[in-house]
């Protein structure tokens, strides 16, 4: 019998690495050849396997039309992974670890940067705000803040989330509070984001602006529904990230 499509794909070492890096942030195919030491045509085929494969997925920059960001798909992953451990037995089917419902101790802080602030960052910080229940401390804000999206409004009260009432940012409140994770959310915000005192983990997820995703650049709610979609998936997976850290860094500093 075949190996699984997951085990062909995701055990090549190469193909291990451009995962390794696309969990920790999306990137562009001449960043991976930085970090992987390796030639662009090489990365450039491997990727494609991945993407053809299901694993990962890319979108044309924002910022600069001639870069396309990789992302890794860490639902599909899961799902690949989880198969892969029945097909070799049914009792090797493997059950994710729940998070907890809130971090334990100091509670982390995370920044999420887009432009306006009106939509995808407002929707993020509300996110995680929700999945922690309040044990991350999390903050948005924009480069060039405008009023706040009525969809954005409408898609997170679905959610049960009100962010009817959250004004609108400008980055420069927050260039120089600590932070331990900033994410930028949008291609163009990342080119700009400032440096912060605090060095945290710079973190990009790349995502359409979806004010700009209907016909003529009109928003449409649907497409609202879907980065709000997304954006809970990715704060899942984030949560589960910072609960595991908190986990390690507790083990390592017991005697």
């Amino acid at each position: 019998m075949q190996a699984p499509e997951f085990v062909r794909l995701a055990g090549h070492p190469l193909r291990w690495r451009l995962l390794q890096e696309l969990v920790q942030s999306d990137r562009a195919v001449r960043e991976l050849t930085a970090r992987l030491d390796e030639p662009q045509s090489l990365v450039s085929y491997h990727l494609r396997l991945l993407r053809d494969g299901g694993l990962v997925r890319s979108r044309r920059s924002s910022a600069d039309g001639r870069d396309a960001y990789y992302a890794v798909d860490l639902t599909e992953c899961r799902e690949r992974l989880q198969a892969t451990g029945a097909a070799l037995h049914p009792a090797l089917w493997l059950v994710p670890t729940a998070a907890p419902d809130r971090l334990p101790g100091l509670e982390p802080r995370v920044l999420f940067l887009c432009t306006g602030n009106s939509a995808r960052s407002q929707m993020a910080e509300a996110l995680l705000d929700h999945v922690s229940g309040g044990s991350v401390s999390a903050a948005s804000a924009g480069s060039h803040p405008k009023q706040l999206h009525p969809n954005a409004v409408k898609v997170m009260r679905k959610r049960g989330i009100d962010i009817s009432t959250n004004r609108t940012k400008h980055l420069d409140e927050f260039v120089d509070q600590r932070f331990d994770t900033v994410i930028t959310l949008c291609d163009k915000v990342r080119e700009i984001c400032p440096e912060f005192p605090s060095h945290p983990d710079l973190v990009h997820w790349s995502m359409a602006d979806p004010a700009l995703s209907g016909p003529n650049n009109r928003a449409s709610l649907p497409a609202f529904d879907r980065t709000a979609a997304e954006i809970e998936t990715r704060v899942a997976y984030l949560f589960s990230a910072l609960c595991a850290q908190r986990t390690t860094r507790r083990s390592n500093a017991r005697p």
